[in-house]
């Protein structure tokens, strides 16, 4: 099986992101996804989408870890999980504060019965497992909450789908939350709406959370894959019944086939993808 993968950052915005902006997401998804892809040709799909997610979580140009939104009470709040296609195990982090990388403590996470931790449980559990005190707030965060800029600005997560050379598929998805939400306000990104996997496919999403559970929407594609329908079918299936309610979105997969699929309901997520090729959003 020929190993693939795909990776997004959330959304590009255009008003309050500049050209360049555009043009260094682009560069670090580039490396990030050529990165993760060498690192999945030895490792497991698991594996892959928890290291390649982390990467994402380092650079401050999104929206996960290092540089996440900053809410309503000045605190930030990051949640992540991910999924084993293989072994149907989900895992993952709501609310978590003052830590480097969310992704790692839901990894920690897999091999526990209680999989999913939530606030100050969560920080608990990963100071007991050696996650050290880390601050994700960087100075351009502190300024958007300060002058309280466009909300469009908030909108955005970051995550990964691989396909390892068993077959074996796996996602993972982190986020800083949406800025200047309610304290405790839970995103999708946790939950098997924003994040799913099984035999079959694998999905990530993006956009806001609220619309994404509304309409179940990993689970849902990877259940109509599952089922029968194409990835690409199940996904442009999906996000048209997003539509009733104005839903906003975006979505990664990859199928058993090898299939790789990604769809918005807003023309700038920002994503890049490695197999035989290297693709990136332009």
């Amino acid at each position: 099986m020929q190993e693939k993968i795909i990776i997004h950052g959330g959304f590009f915005s255009e008003s309050s992101d500049s050209e360049e902006v555009k043009v260094a997401k682009q560069n670090a998804l580039a490396n990030i996804v050529k990165e993760a892809f060498e690192f999945l040709k030895t490792h497991s799909a698991m594996d892959a989408a928890v290291y390649a997610v982390s990467l994402l979580e380092d650079c401050d140009l999104f929206n996960a870890g290092l540089g996440s939104q900053i809410q309503s009470d000045g605190k930030i709040r990051m949640s992540a999980s991910i999924m084993d296609g293989e072994s149907k195990k989900f895992s993952g982090v709501i609310n978590i504060e003052d830590v480097k990388n969310p992704v790692f403590v839901a990894e920690k996470l897999m091999s526990f019965e209680d999989s999913v931790l939530s606030g100050p449980e969560a920080l608990s559990f990963a100071r007991q497992h050696g996650f050290s005190y880390f601050n994700p707030e960087t100075s351009s965060r502190k300024q958007a909450y300060v002058k309280k800029l466009a909300e469009s600005a908030g909108v955005g997560t970051v995550g990964c789908v691989a396909l390892d050379r068993n077959g074996k598929l796996a996602a993972a998805t982190s986020t800083g939350g949406k800025g200047f939400e309610l304290p405790g306000r839970v995103s999708d990104s946790a939950t098997v709406a924003g994040n799913y996997a099984n035999d079959f496919a694998a999905i990530s999403c993006t956009g806001v959370g609220e619309d994404i559970v509304r309409a179940a929407l990993a689970a849902k594609i990877v259940t109509r894959v599952t089922d029968g329908l194409s990835l690409e079918d199940a996904c442009n299936k999906s996000m048209q019944e997003l539509k009733e309610f104005d839903g906003f979105a975006g979505v990664i997969g990859i199928s058993s086939t090898g299939e790789i699929f990604k769809v918005d309901s807003h023309p700038f997520m920002v994503w890049a993808s490695y197999s035989d090729t290297l693709e990136v959003f332009q």
